[in-house]
């Protein structure tokens, strides 16, 4: 099977509102549109890969359990929209964590293009003709480290964000999907 390619997804302040250090999975709430954004991806075929920085994780201010149950929560949320994540990617590396974790720059952490370019390999995706998504400069910069076109969404920290190194920018993730899909190979 050739290489296919993908749309990444940075997870807070892209798909869901920012909450610092989110894990509990009653505070998820996924921003207006993006469940029926997944969706319209789903449907065409495109392969969605969430790939986000998880510090809290690497900090001690929750544990990968916290981290699977709010991404469960999100994933019985998508389902109301007959979407889902084909993978999940999460960095709990950081300057600032303790022990394993306490990695200033792991080629995971964005901006690095770790987590990417792990799910290309493992699931055959084509980066060269992928997007990433986020609100972040370092999810544009993991994407384009990665070989990605990349689409900033003004949602979470997107607005204070300058988006001239972005191939689009959008309001928010619905309106990404939108601009991606009308350029897709």
């Amino acid at each position: 099977m050739s290489p296919r390619p993908a749309v990444f997804l940075d997870r807070d302040g892209t798909l869901n509102e920012e909450v610092d250090f989110l894990s509990d999975p009653a505070q998820l709430v996924l921003i207006p549109g993006a469940a029926e954004a997944v969706a319209r991806l789903n449907a065409k075929g495109v392969p969605v890969v969430v790939v986000t920085n998880q510090s809290g994780i690497g900090r001690g201010k929750y544990g990968w359990a916290d981290f699977a149950a709010v991404m469960s929560r999100m994933g019985k949320l998508l389902a109301l929209e007959n979407a889902w994540i084909d993978a999940v990617y999460a960095s709990p590396h950081h300057e600032e964590a303790e022990g394993e974790y306490a990695v200033a720059d792991h080629p995971d952490r964005k901006p690095n293009p770790g987590m990417l370019t792990r799910a290309a390999e493992e699931h055959g995706l084509d980066l060269s003709q992928s997007w990433m998504v986020g609100d972040k400069g370092i999810d544009l910069e993991a994407g384009r480290r990665a070989g990605c076109k990349v689409a900033l969404v003004r949602t979470g920290y997107g607005s204070k964000v300058d988006g001239s190194a972005a191939d689009l920018v959008a309001e928010n993730l619905p309106e990404a999907v939108d601009l991606i899909l009308a350029r897709w190979p």
